[in-house]
């Protein structure tokens, strides 16, 4: 089990990118949420298996069409949270 912070830059809001960051969690079996950030950027907690992580952040690298993903900053944690499932907050 692994638990990452991951801030999202790029054009990644207006173009539903938490929407679609929340679908590829739940795909992938992970728990966690995602949200905007003021600066434009948007921030991810994730717990899951690194296996699965991995392939979650290929997808998040990507995002939906009209986003364009510039970069990805990961931080790896060291506890797991306590999430039930994945979600937006706003």
């Amino acid at each position: 089990m692994k638990r990452y912070f991951i801030t999202v830059k790029g054009r990644v809001q207006k173009v539903g990118f938490r929407a679609f960051v929340m679908d590829a969690a739940i795909r992938f079996g992970l728990k966690g949420y995602t949200k905007n950030l003021l600066n434009g950027d948007v921030f991810i907690d994730v717990v899951g298996d690194k296996d699965k992580i991995d392939c979650f952040i290929e997808e998040v690298k990507k995002g939906p069409a009209l986003a364009i993903v510039k970069d990805l900053v990961i931080e790896e944690q060291s506890d797991f949270g306590s999430y039930r499932d994945f979600s937006i907050r706003y």
